[in-house]
């Protein structure tokens, strides 16, 4: 499939991703000290491989996630990857093919929240670090609900902060300098990695975020923190099974 429909956005979280793409990935990786492989692995892991299934991820970006997934799960027959940054994308196109996946997965350029997709589409429905990128996240997740069929599942990887107050110091620490140094001196864009720390302090707390997703109709909510709580994935369904 591979294909790439295309909308316009003057967005600037998109833009200020697509300048970013070409090291995108780089800058995961060591500023995460690589345990980004080890996040997006756990989130593959927990989809249902007792079905064939169609997936949609969200904020696909540069496609770790996506292709985490259909390496890790082969009933995955088909699955889109929808970003709004082309540049992003283009980088995701190009990894795709390297691993041979292509005729698995069609690509998207667009908003989250102006997709086009139809209703209940999709047996999964995934979104890895994006959702505090988008401008109202219960708006995002009633579009999910909206696209997903019913009995689907919603998984979502997204930063937190921890509970433990001496962790919760030394992290803030690390979001509030080490962060944006890095990502200053391999990117050269200031903006990126200091929008970085405050998107992540500004988001939601797991038992917030975990109301809203109740709030927008998931049931069977559960959140799995990762990594002394930096990271967690929320899990929810359509229905009350």
């Amino acid at each position: 499939m591979n294909s790439v429909s295309r909308q316009s956005s003057d967005n600037s979280v998109g833009q200020m991703f697509s300048r970013i793409a070409p090291v995108y990935d780089k800058l995961n990786h060591i500023l995460s000290f690589g345990m980004d492989f080890f996040w997006r692995g756990r989130l593959a892991g927990m989809v249902d491989k007792k079905k064939q299934l169609q997936i949609l991820d969200l904020a696909a970006g540069t496609g770790d996630l996506l292709i985490a997934l259909l390496r890790k799960n082969p009933n995955i027959i088909e699955a889109v990857g929808l970003d709004i940054s082309e540049n992003m994308l283009a980088v995701c196109r190009k990894k795709i093919t390297r691993y041979n996946l292509t005729e698995r997965v069609n690509l998207i350029c667009s908003d989250v929240n102006a997709c086009g997709l139809s209703d209940n589409m999709f047996d999964v429905v995934t979104m890895g670090f994006g959702i505090r990128n988008t401008p109202d996240s219960f708006k995002t997740l009633t579009e999910i609900f909206r696209l997903l069929k019913e009995g689907g599942s919603v998984l979502i990887l997204e930063f937190s902060i921890p509970s433990n107050w001496m962790l919760r110091f030394f992290y803030l620490l690390y979001l509030r300098f080490y962060v944006p140094f890095i990502g200053r001196i391999i990117s050269g864009d200031k903006e990126a990695y200091g929008y970085l720390n405050s998107s992540i302090e500004k988001f939601y707390n797991r038992e917030e975020f975990s109301s809203l997703m109740r709030e927008a109709g998931f049931q069977n909510v559960i959140t799995l923190p990762l990594t002394f709580g930096i990271v967690c994935i929320y899990k929810g369904s359509k229905t009350n099974m």
